[in-house]
């Protein structure tokens, strides 16, 4: 039943460790049965409700623990290990090397070379009963990739904000990223790309889950920091207004954000140097490639691990009685969708941020199909393009936050610089479409291409999770970076599958650009005009605290005394 117009509101004392409080809103259609955990909240007061829907339910606990060094740095090592070098680079690489190896050119027929002297520059693999580019396969791959990331989003992603779920899920989705990292030790034959597909898409989503739910971690820690802790306190207690207390809180989020990418970076320095001890000397063994990567994994292993040992407790409430994990979270998206009303500036940025994401990511993966093309699937090459990158990107990183912590420049501003670069490097491309001179088509343009990404998109990924964070209601980090997730990766299973029909219809790559570039312009618009951080940072603390409320009230009610101390 929906609740009916009442206005609730909660005391300080109660708030102690809760975002700015705000005079609670009315909250309608939220429904579900009361629990002794106060976990649920009710349609209307009545001694004996019942639930028709699951409630929105905050995982915030003011017993939560206050995050000790130890514990943030083996959050930051994590993301160290988990930089992608393997997942999202070499895999792809070895996976399309073995597609070409086994592909033939469609101008001379089957039996064919594609890498021949006098091929024509088109390659096509045996497809469903025809034939597909090679560049369409690696395409297909990442939108199915994509289309998984959102089935598993948006079935699991809000569940993760009940008891330790989010803890094993993270857990387990690294885990089956890790042995696909392992099983690339069978691929030493062009035969075998089928199989290379499937630990290619295994290891990709697995590893796109574990950035979503690991990020999703990141506001729980950011609000229990012991200066967050401090600022919060002052403001309680009417020492600081409520302007200051926000740019502080903001900041601290972004500190952590910064800083953790920033690990994510040197990580990814670490991680080529170390491949350089096995590409340089073992060059000639055919096997180089596969032990490259079990080495690149081996190490996400050694520093990811300790996350998953000093992680604190910081558990949500049980699920609802009656409700399931794999079925709460489509009820609770779909009543969370319903909201947008109360939450504009959020579904504004989820719904661009879902079209940014979709065309940068693609973007990116085209750009990397050129570049193998361009260096022969050269791991030892893509290791030096990758340490170009990697260095600027720990420069750009800590030169941007020293940047806005001295200006105190709010986030959205930050962001919108790395959205102009985002614009710039898909327009670039479409220049190839009309002459070779430039156009990602020169050794040159790879590695200038590398290091503007480093300069200008590792603080666009900083920023657009700090900028997400801002407008999520508190104690419903999993559902609404699950949402993120779904923008930020499994929006572009529509990009991929756009371009490699494009791809395929045309015989050339530089053709799928122009639509990539639409795409980045019309959301970068949106996100610059269409977004209020601050309003939208307001309308999530009072939407959260409204549910909270109405959970305190429907209570009472349902107890018939108040019960201000216990655990929200």
């Amino acid at each position: 039943m929906p609740l009916c117009g009442s206005r609730s509101t909660v005391t300080r004392a109660t708030m102690s460790w809760y975002p700015a409080p705000e005079i609670s809103p009315t909250v309608h259609d939220v429904s579900a049965k009361g629990s002794d955990s106060g976990g649920s909240v009710e349609g209307s007061p009545s001694p004996q409700p019942k639930a028709s829907s699951p409630a929105f339910v905050s995982s915030i606990n003011k017993n939560e623990p206050v995050v000790t060094r130890r514990e943030l740095w083996s959050y930051y090592m994590y993301y160290n290990g988990d930089n992608g070098v393997g997942p999202n680079g070499f895999s792809m690489t070895l996976f399309q090397s073995l597609v070409f190896a086994a592909g033939f050119d469609p101008i001379k027929g089957p039996g064919s070379s594609c890498s021949a002297a006098d091929a024509s520059g088109q390659c096509v693999v045996p497809w469903a009963g025809g034939t597909k580019a090679v560049s369409s396969v690696v395409l297909i791959a990442n939108g199915v990739s994509f289309a998984v990331m959102t089935m598993i989003f948006t079935t699991i992603g809000s569940a993760a904000d009940y008891g330790t779920f989010g803890r094993w899920l993270l857990f387990v989705i690294t885990c089956i990223c890790w042995a696909a990292q392992f099983a690339s030790m069978s691929l030493t034959h062009p035969s075998r790309w089928p199989v290379s597909m499937a630990l290619y898409m295994t290891g990709f989503i697995s590893y796109g889950a574990t950035l979503v739910f690991y990020a999703a971690a990141f506001p729980r820690l950011a609000r229990n920091t012991p200066h967050a802790r401090a600022i919060r306190e002052k403001y309680e207690a009417g020492e600081t207004t409520r302007e200051d207390f926000e740019r502080e809180e903001s900041l601290e989020k972004n500190r952590i954000s910064n800083i953790s990418t920033t690990h994510s970076n040197i990580g990814y320095i670490v991680t080529l140097c170390l491949n350089l001890s096995i590409l340089l000397p073992l060059a000639k063994d055919p096997r180089v490639d596969n032990y490259t990567l079990v080495l690149t994994n081996g190490y996400w292993v050694i520093v990811g691990i300790w996350w998953f040992i000093f992680q604190q407790p910081r558990p949500g409430p049980p699920v609802p009685k009656g409700e399931s994990y794999l079925t709460i979270g489509w009820k609770q998206i779909w009543k969370a969708t319903k909201q947008y009303k109360k939450l504009p500036y959020t579904f504004i940025y989820l719904f661009a941020f879902f079209l940014l994401a979709d065309g940068l990511n693609t973007t990116g993966t085209l750009v990397s199909i050129c570049q193998n093309d361009k260096f022969s699937f050269s791991f030892l090459q893509n290791t030096y393009l990758g340490l170009a990158q990697a260095i600027t990107s720990t420069m750009s990183t800590l030169g941007f936050w020293y940047v806005q912590r001295y200006y105190k420049i709010s986030t959205k501003k930050m962001f919108v610089v790395t959205n102009v670069v985002t614009i710039l490097i898909p327009l670039w491309g479409m220049i190839g479409i009309w002459t070779h001179k430039f156009g990602f088509h020169n050794a040159w343009e790879f590695w200038a291409y590398n290091i503007v990404f480093g300069l200008f998109q590792a603080p666009y990924y900083a920023f657009s999770q700090t900028m997400m964070a801002e407008l999520t209601p508190p104690g419903f980090d999993n559902m609404f970076f699950g949402l993120f997730g779904l923008s930020n990766r499994a929006s572009s299973m529509i990009g991929p599958n756009v371009i490699q029909a494009i791809i395929d219809k045309s015989g050339n790559n530089w053709k799928g650009f122009p639509f990539l570039f639409a795409l980045c312009v019309c959301a970068s618009l949106v996100i610059w005009f269409g977004v209020d951080v601050t309003k939208g940072r307001r309308d999530a603390v009072a939407w959260a605290e409204g549910i909270r409320a109405e959970a305190e009230h429907a209570d009472w009610a349902d107890e018939g005394v108040p019960r201000l101390e216990k655990q929200l």
